[in-house]
């Protein structure tokens, strides 16, 4: 199984989408878990979209209850998560067990507040660049980043225009 981590709000819809339709046409099971129970509110860009439902808390499941992690971004929702402490600390367990993390756009905001991105070489949006720097990261501006210098495999892309690659490289980690 595959965890969707997004927050109540605020999650780039076909940044989810995307990725869970690869996960689920290479054979995977994708899961959505939120901070709330109930369902997330998708968005394209500033407007909303479509309302998806959620499969489990982060107060009810581990990861070492999945196989690999995926972060989509969107402003609003690695901002929300970086809030929720139990949220945090569900996706250092993914470093923790060395488990495959993949995140795109904004997402790399919650690995900085899980505090696994030191050492690590990772893109983003651009304007997370100073962030990720800061928080001992190697920035770089790339479509697909994968590094694999530490136990868990890393996969980052800056934005929607990446997702080909984003989704390539994640359902080449996970199969």
């Amino acid at each position: 199984m595959i965890a969707f981590l997004a927050a109540p709000e605020g999650v780039e819809q076909i940044e989810l989408l995307d990725p869970w339709k690869a996960v689920k046409q290479a054979g995977g099971t994708p899961r959505l878990i939120s901070t709330a129970s109930g369902s997330i509110q998708g968005f394209n860009h500033l407007d909303k979209g479509d309302v998806f439902a959620v499969d489990a808390t982060v107060d009810e499941v581990s990861a070492a209850d999945f196989d690999a992690l995926v972060l989509p971004g969107g402003v609003a929702n690695p901002d929300l998560l970086r809030t929720v402490p139990r949220a945090v600390d569900f996706v250092r367990g993914f470093f923790d067990s060395g488990k495959p993390v993949a995140a795109i756009c904004h997402a790399p905001w919650t690995l900085i507040e899980a505090d696994v991105v030191r050492d690590r070489t990772l893109t983003s949006w651009p304007s997370l660049r100073t962030d990720l720097r800061n928080a001992g990261a190697t920035w770089v501006d790339k479509e697909i980043v994968v590094d694999t210098d530490a136990p868990s495999t890393l996969i980052t892309s800056r934005k929607p225009d990446d997702l080909k690659a984003f989704c390539h490289a994640l359902v080449d980690t996970i199969t």
